[in-house]
């Protein structure tokens, strides 16, 4: 097992002042990490669409592998009764096809994103489980079976883990019963025996809904249920996890025999929202005192903090590429993150809004040329 040295800040000034003149000598990230994982992006419908101009170049001499920010979800594709919108989704699927990338499919079953109509009849009623399985194996087996042999994995279920471990009190829950899960799985499998599947969640990193997982991965595999892999979101702080933390979490899965993917890695750099160790969304919309102190920029010792952040993550997903498949940034540009909320400005990416790699770039891009023998 390779070791990796965290950079020191002294490196990281040197690194700093390298990113100044052409980019023709820099490394890209894809070539980086060539022999180690995968290094993926998520794209919003410009993006694979051809409209951004700013950040096309990036991703397409960046990274082998996407993910859509939306284009898949269940209010993208299916958002009535029998009405299938394939629009945005085959454009998704035809960018990473044209680009010769990975191509990622977010997500079958989730809590959110998901039309009232699906849970609902027409007196407004929930449905009956029975009616419940059949929308969900019609919804994946209709849209996985779209994709097949095009998409090489799936995020089937999504955040289903509360923080205390227990599953979610999800709609899904609530109408089918624990093991909606594992119908989910069954459902995808089938329609593309050959996919790749995942179970996707959360701030995985807090004990007891890491517990949660476990147990749940456990489950899934003693049913003979499919699951290739455990996605990791990544959305981080600047402190939490620590490299502990996030090397105990990925070990404790890789021990269940299944791959690790970080799936939706971003790093907050605001204090103010430091306390908030989840990625929910209601929780990260609300409006914090003191949350948009950086809404002229980010100084240089902020920078210099998120770039030691990111290689010392990165030391951690390099000690496990034996087990991780892909590392995907959740977003192009600083721009582009669903961080930036009103009354917040964040920069939790590795390229800043006018699309020039920042000190975190260069962290990441020399975490994986300092080995050090075991």
């Amino acid at each position: 097992m390779k070791i990796y040295l965290s950079l020191t800040k002294t490196v990281l000034v040197v690194l700093t002042a390298g990113l100044v003149g052409g980019c023709a000598t820099r490394p890209t990230l894809k070539e980086a990490y060539r022999n180690d994982f995968l290094i993926g992006v998520a794209l919003n419908e410009k993006q694979f669409s051809g409209e951004d101009q700013r950040g096309d170049p990036i991703i397409k001499s960046q990274f082998d592998s996407i993910s859509p920010e939306n284009a898949l979800k269940w209010a993208s594709v299916h958002p009535e009764p029998g009405v299938y919108d394939f629009t945005n989704a085959d454009r998704y699927v035809a960018f990473g096809e044209s680009n010769h990338m990975a191509i990622i499919g977010h997500t079958l079953v989730w809590n959110r994103q998901t039309p009232r109509w699906v849970y609902r009849d027409t007196n407004d009623d929930f449905v009956t489980r029975e009616v419940l399985l059949e929308r969900m194996r019609d919804h994946i087996q209709t849209v996985v079976g779209r994709y097949k042999g095009r998409i090489k994995s799936w995020d089937v279920v999504n955040e289903a883990v509360a923080e205390d471990g227990k599953l979610r009190r999800s709609n899904w829950e609530k109408i089918i019963g624990d093991d909606y899960i594992e119908k989910a799985f069954q459902y995808a499998h089938e329609a593309d025996p050959n996919a790749e599947l995942y179970y996707n969640d959360f701030s995985l990193e807090n004990e007891p809904k890491r517990k949660g997982a476990i147990e749940l991965i456990k489950k899934l595999k003693a049913e003979g249920i499919p699951i290739t892999a455990v996605g990791l979101q990544g959305h981080l702080k600047m402190d939490w996890p620590t490299v502990e933390e996030e090397d105990a979490t990925i070990s404790d899965f890789a021990k269940l025999g299944v791959k690790v993917v970080i799936t939706e890695l971003d790093v907050d750099v605001v204090r103010a929202t430091q306390g908030n160790r989840t990625a929910d969304i209601d929780a990260n919309a609300q409006r914090v005192a003191g949350a948009n102190v950086y809404s002229k920029g980010l100084p240089d010792e902020v920078q210099r903090a998120l770039a030691k952040r990111y290689a010392d993550i990165f030391a951690v997903y390099l000690k496990h590429c034996d087990v991780i498949e892909r590392v995907t940034l959740w977003g192009v540009t600083d721009g582009n993150s669903w961080l930036n909320t009103p009354g917040r400005v964040n920069y939790p990416l590795l390229f800043d809004r006018n699309g020039q790699p920042k000190p975190a770039f260069t962290a990441v891009i020399q975490a994986v040329k300092n080995p050090v023998p075991e």
